[in-house]
């Protein structure tokens, strides 16, 4: 099973989300979870050093010559039971997306993408519309909500991310975007430290886990 987190806008949370949905499938299967960078940022969130890896940009810019299997040699352990496919230099290649979807999908491990922002880039794009779940993570403004209206994208779920002082809500959202609303996240201090403590594996902070308990 393939889930595609995305945004509409940077600087939500789908990052910390997909991270989080990845531990929690890797604590629930037997056979543990993949987490697959295409946004660059999770050996950061997830307080690890820069892979020295070709990453999945080499993988989608090698053509066709190179072997499906090509991708389990690029996995990273990142904590019991989950392994991650970091992103590496470079632009990614739209031509084989919908190849990469479709092998992590068919994986008998639960596959999680940080897709960021598909708007930036074309790779993303196609493995959301191949992704079998495709969650959107946004905050209840406005922008957002209008950049929603607008996407080509349209996802299976939506992971609400609750500021203080907004004036809008998870209902709002609802209004706009044709998806149910899975979860629904409050900012939490203990989230912020453990990201920037580099603790996110290996203690996945409690609100966050109980509000995404659903949506994984």
């Amino acid at each position: 099973m393939l889930i595609a987190c995305w945004s509409v806008k940077g600087g939500t949370g789908t990052t910390v989300v997909s991270a989080s949905l990845a531990l929690l499938l890797a604590q629930r299967s037997s056979g543990g979870a993949v987490l697959a960078d295409l946004a660059g940022d999770l050996p950061a969130a997830l307080g690890l050093p820069e892979p020295d890896s070709p990453g999945l940009s080499a993988w989608l810019a090698a053509g066709h010559g190179v072997p499906a299997d090509a991708l389990g040699r690029l996995e990273l352990e990142v904590a019991d039971g989950l392994a991650l496919l970091p992103r590496g230099q470079g632009p990614l290649t739209p031509a084989r997306a919908g190849l990469l979807a479709a092998l992590l999908d068919a994986s008998p491990r639960p596959t999680v993408v940080d897709c960021g922002c598909p708007a930036a880039a074309g790779a993303p794009a196609e493995v959301v519309v191949g992704a079998r779940r495709s969650l959107l993570v946004i905050r209840p403004c406005y922008l957002a909500l209008r950049r929603a209206m607008q996407a080509p994208l349209r996802p299976s779920g939506v992971v609400v991310i609750h500021e203080p002082g907004r004036s809008l809500s998870a209902d709002d959202v609802r209004q706009v975007v044709p998806a149910p609303v899975v979860a629904e996240v409050a900012l939490d201090p203990a989230v912020a430290r453990a990201v920037d403590a580099g603790m996110l594996a290996g203690r996945l902070p409690r609100s966050l886990a109980k509000a995404l308990a659903h949506a994984a």
